[in-house]
């Protein structure tokens, strides 16, 4: 049933890209003008008393056990124990805005939205389900993709998740892209998410290949088809080859034409190297659209954080917010990111000196991972000799996808661990023949 706040919202964004683009739960969200906002009018006007809010409160501040308050003595009880606005801390958002504005320069002169908190890349992803997924919408990504993005499209939202061959000739497949977007737009919507650095491939589009993937997008917008494109952004900036394109596809595709939708989903959890934190961010941009439009999308999808996880967690916003306004930050994340480049590295050195029938190492430039596909033999066998035969533990993405961590091996175990990927592939081919 769509209620009259959410009809009022739908009536805003009503023949825009946005609007034409929400899935049937997306037509139905809205934000409720219930406690929250109930809530955020006493802070305003409630000079007597405030209760609104279920804290306990002393003296107008929120208490603290002292068990809690002794770990973090720097924080105040309501940078502790408080809740957050649904949105997410203002500050914090705010940083994050800048952040992207440092990171992508092409944004300075293109409109988009205030990012949103939301607990995780994975619930920012999931809530992007929630607002333009639905069983008569399907969502196209790349083969192969992080396991999570079928859970969240067919398993929550029953809604068709078709895949492109991600690589063609050792590069991006941006033939297939193409013909898999043009396939979609008879439908008359396109929705695809691209995720780079990709999980599990670790692969980056260069510069050239990036201009190509804009073009595509833009021709389909072009053409007269909505497109909503869902830049995945988890890893961003961790690339280690000279002619990986630097910027989000998200600051192309930010204001540039009426029809396009762009999403961009990241966060500091990989980032700034703060997993358990949980934080993410989801950005909008569409060319055209007002503030008061953009917040009308803004209140839907806030409308999906509140009805799951009412707000975010105080302390990681928090934390970080201090550690945001901290000098020392990027030259910390640099010495991190220096030794992610080292053992990327000493793979890449590995695997261009070891060939091998059973298994090729798919393209990787980037981010946390890299891929072997397996030619002649099953990746979830290949996963459990060697987790039973050799310790090591790796991930079968599908059954002919072996992802392998790179971030989370130390300098000294790389060709230990790779030796033996190549090894074991041989003795289950092997083993094949024999039988």
């Amino acid at each position: 049933m769509i209620t009259p706040l959410a009809q009022e919202l739908n009536d805003i964004l009503a023949g825009t890209t946005p609007g034409l683009l929400l899935s049937d739960e997306g037509q139905r969200l809205y934000f409720p003008k219930g406690i929250i906002a109930q809530s955020g009018e006493a802070k305003q006007l409630g000079k007597t008393a405030n209760g609104t809010i279920g804290m306990t409160v002393i003296n107008g501040t929120p208490v603290t056990l002292d068990a809690i308050q002794s770990l973090l003595p720097e924080f105040t009880s309501r940078e502790l124990v408080a809740y957050a606005p649904t949105a997410g801390n203002p500050e914090v958002r705010t940083i994050w805005k800048d952040s992207i504005l440092k990171k992508n320069p092409l944004l300075h002169d293109k409109t988009f939205s205030l990012p949103v908190l939301v607990p995780g890349l994975t619930a920012g992803i999931s809530y992007l389900a929630d607002l333009f997924l639905d069983e008569n919408h399907p969502l196209v990504a790349a083969d192969p993709s992080w396991d999570n993005y079928v859970l969240i499209t067919s398993a929550r939202r029953n809604a068709q998740f078709i895949q492109f061959p991600m690589f063609a000739n050792g590069k991006f497949n941006i033939e297939g892209f193409e013909q898999t977007l043009k396939q979609q737009a008879k439908t008359g919507s396109v929705r695809v998410l691209l995720n780079f650095p990709q999980n599990p491939s670790g692969y980056s589009p260069t510069a050239q290949e990036a201009k190509d993937i804009v073009r595509i997008i833009k021709n389909i917008a072009e053409s007269g088809t909505k497109i909503m494109v869902w830049c995945d952004d988890a890893y961003f900036g961790l690339d280690y080859e000279d002619n990986i394109e630097k910027q989000s596809l998200f600051a192309y595709l930010a204001d540039l034409h009426p029809n396009i939708l762009a999403a961009k989903i990241d966060g500091p959890t990989k980032e700034d190297f703060a997993w358990g934190f949980r934080c993410g961010f989801l950005t909008f941009s569409c060319k055209g659209l007002t503030e008061n439009q953009y917040d009308a999308l803004l209140k839907k999808l806030m409308g999906a954080i509140r009805s799951s996880v009412s707000c975010s967690s105080t302390v990681p916003q928090s934390i970080l917010l201090k550690a945001f306004n901290n000098p020392a930050l990027e030259e910390q994340k640099a010495a991190f990111r220096k030794v992610l480049e080292r053992r990327y590295k000493l793979v890449k050195e590995y695997v261009n000196g070891r060939s091998s029938k059973e298994i090729e190492a798919l393209p990787f430039n980037s981010g946390y991972f890299m891929a072997f596909h397996t030619v002649n033999i099953d990746a979830e066998t290949l996963r459990q000799k060697l987790l039973k035969d050799k310790g090591i533990g790796t991930i079968s993405i599908d059954s002919h996808t072996l992802r392998v961590a790179f971030s989370s091996l130390d300098e000294d175990k790389i060709n230990i661990v790779y030796k033996a990927i190549y090894d074991t592939a041989e003795e289950i081919a092997n083993s094949k023949l024999s039988q």
